[in-house]
C-alpha cells in the first residue's frame, strides 16, 4: 500500500487544505482559529525538506496511513484475534476508501487516524493486561494528539464514561490515570491559552461545521450510514465487530467499548459536524470484527465464505480510482469521480487559476499595480496565490478567511484589489468601482469549488482597510 500511495503521491497537486496548511507553516503559531499547531509544523518540517514537492508533503499521510494499517492488526491481536484475524484486519483498513483518501492527502484526519488507532490500542492493552503505568504513555499520546485536533477531547471523555459505566472501575483507584490526564492537559495548554487570547475562534468554527457552512460537513442523518462507506465492501467486518462488542461475549472486548462509542456517536449526532469524526474510530470496529469473521467463515461451506470475502477485498480495489489519482487529469471530467470525492477536484486547476489572476494583475497600469494587492475570498484561493503567485510576479494577497484574516488588514496605501471568488453584492459595500475581468476556468472541465468564479477589480475604496477588515471575517 505505501509504495502504492508513493507512485500516486504527486500525479496531481496540492489540495486546498494543503496549500493552506502551508501558509500557515509561514506563520508557525501555537493556534489556528481552526486547529492546533501539529500539521502546520509537520508542513514546515516538510517544506524545509523540499520547498515545492508535493511528494515530499506527503510522506507524513503515506507513513500514517501504514501505520493505521499495523495498528488496527494490533488491536485486532488485543482483542484475542490470531494471525488470519489480525491478517484479515490489516486487509480491511490497507483497501477502505478512508485509509486510501487519508494516506494521500496531509490533512488533520491524516495525522489523527493512527493517533487514534494507537490510543485505542494502548487503552484496551491497559484495560485487558491491566497495565496501570501504561495510562501515563496514554496520556503523552493524548496530549500530542490534542496538538493535532482536539477532537481527541471526545475519544478520551467517551472512554472515561465506558470505563465509568461498563467497568472496570478499578482503574478510577490508581494515580496513574490521573497523572496521564495532568500530562495530556499541560501538553495541550499552550493551544488552550492561544485561544483564549483569541477570543475562542474555534467555537464559531465549530458552530459553522455543524449548521452546514462548511463544504465537507456532514448532515447529522447521514454520520451512522457514512461509517459503512468508509470501508465499502468490506462492511460486514465493522458490523461483526459492533455486534462484538454490544453483546460484550467475552471479557477481553467487554462492553466498555460499545458504550465508549455509542457516547461519541450521540455526541457527534447532537453536535453536528463530519462524518470522518465518527469514523475515526472504524479500527476499533474492524479490529473487534476481524476475529468473528475469521470464524465464520471457517465454519459451514467454507470455500463459499471463504470467496465471499475474498471478493469483497477485490470489489474494494475497484474504488481505488475514486480515492486516489490513478486516472489522466484530463478524463478527470468524464468520470463520477469527482461528484463521488471531491477533494480530488480540489487537487487540480491552482497553478492555472494563479495565472489568470496574474494576467488580471499585470493588466493594470503599471502605478495602479505599485498600490495593488490580491483579495481573496477563502484560504484555498489566497494558499495558491501564495504558493505559485510570486513566479507570476503577483503582489502579497489577503483574506479574511480563517487564519488568513489574523494576518491582514492589508496595507494602508493599498487602493486597488484584485479581488478573486467575491460577489459583486459583497464587494459592492467598500468598494467604489468594480469591474468584472474574468471568471477562473482550470480548463480542464472540473467542477470544483473554484471553477467559474469571478475575478473582479475593485478600486476608489470608500473606507479604509481597517474599517473593511473586522467584516470580512470569515469561519466555514
Amino acid at each position: 500500500m505505501g509504495l502504492g500511495l508513493l507512485m500516486v503521491a504527486g500525479r496531481y497537486g496540492y489540495s486546498r487544505d494543503e496549500l493552506y496548511f502551508l501558509a500557515c507553516a509561514r506563520h508557525l503559531a501555537w493556534g489556528y482559529p481552526d486547529q492546533p499547531p501539529l500539521v502546520p509544523l509537520i508542513a514546515r518540517f516538510m517544506v524545509a525538506i523540499a520547498p515545492n514537492s508535493v511528494t515530499v508533503l506527503r510522506l507524513p499521510a503515506i507513513a500514517s496511513a501504514m501505520a493505521v494499517v499495523i495498528l488496527t492488526a494490533l488491536i485486532a491481536r488485543e482483542f484475542g484475534g490470531g494471525r488470519k484475524a489480525q491478517g484479515l484486519a490489516a486487509a480491511v483498513m490497507t483497501v477502505s476508501v478512508m485509509v486510501l483518501v487519508s494516506g494521500h492527502l496531509l490533512e488533520t484526519s491524516t495525522i489523527a487516524l493512527p493517533l487514534w488507532a494507537l490510543l485505542i490500542w494502548l487503552v484496551q492493552r491497559a484495560v485487558r493486561a491491566r497495565h496501570d503505568r501504561l495510562w501515563l504513555v496514554i496520556g503523552a499520546v493524548a496530549g500530542v494528539a490534542l496538538m493535532e485536533s482536539d477532537l481527541v477531547l471526545g475519544l478520551m471523555g467517551a472512554i472515561v464514561l465506558g470505563l465509568l459505566l461498563a467497568g472496570p472501575r478499578r482503574i478510577f483507584r490508581t494515580p496513574w490515570i490521573y497523572a496521564g490526564a495532568g500530562l495530556a492537559l499541560a501538553m495541550w495548554s499552550p493551544y488552550v491559552f492561544w485561544q483564549a487570547a483569541h477570543g475562542w475562534p474555534e467555537l464559531a468554527v465549530a458552530h459553522g461545521i455543524a449548521t452546514g457552512h462548511s463544504g465537507t460537513s456532514t448532515p447529522r442523518w447521514a454520520v451512522l450510514p457514512g461509517q459503512l462507506e468508509m470501508v465499502t465492501f468490506m462492511a460486514p467486518v465493522i458490523v461483526a465487530g459492533a455486534i462484538r462488542l454490544v453483546r460484550g461475549a467475552d471479557a477481553v472486548a467487554g462492553r466498555m467499548w460499545a458504550v465508549a462509542y455509542g457516547i461519541l456517536a450521540l455526541g457527534i449526532e447532537i453536535a453536528g459536524g463530519k462524518d470522518y469524526y465518527l469514523s475515526l474510530m472504524i479500527p476499533l470496529l474492524v479490529a473487534a470484527g476481524a476475529e468473528p469473521t475469521v470464524n465464520w467463515a471457517s465454519r459451514g461451506r467454507r470455500r463459499l465464505r471463504g470467496g465471499v470475502l475474498a471478493a469483497g477485498f477485490v470489489a474494494s480495489l475497484v474504488l481505488v480510482p475514486v480515492a486516489l489519482p490513478v486516472l489522466p487529469v484530463q478524463e478527470l471530467h468524464n468520470t463520477p469521480v469527482v461528484a463521488i470525492n471531491s477533494t480530488m477536484g480540489e487537487e487540480v486547476g491552482w497553478p492555472t487559476f494563479v495565472q489568470e489572476i496574474a494576467t488580471v494583475y499585470h493588466s493594470l497600469p503599471h502605478d495602479t499595480q505599485v498600490s495593488t494587492i490580491i483579495l481573496a475570498s477563502n484560504y484555498g484561493e489566497a494558499g495558491a496565490v501564495n504558493q505559485f503567485g510570486p513566479a507570476d510576479g503577483l503582489p502579497a494577497v489577503y483574506s479574511g478567511h480563517m487564519s488568513y484574516w489574523y494576518w491582514g488588514p492589508p496595507p494602508a496605501g493599498a487602493t486597488t484589489a484584485v479581488a478573486v471568488g467575491f460577489s459583486r453584492g459583497q464587494l459592492s459595500g467598500f468598494c467604489g468601482r468594480i469591474r468584472l475581468a474574468t471568471h477562473l476556468n482550470n480548463h480542464l472541465q472540473v467542477k470544483d469549488e473554484e471553477q467559474g468564479n469571478p475575478v473582479y477589480v475593485c478600486s476608489h475604496l470608500r473606507v479604509s482597510w481597517k474599517a473593511i477588515w473586522p467584516r470580512l471575517k470569515t469561519y466555514g
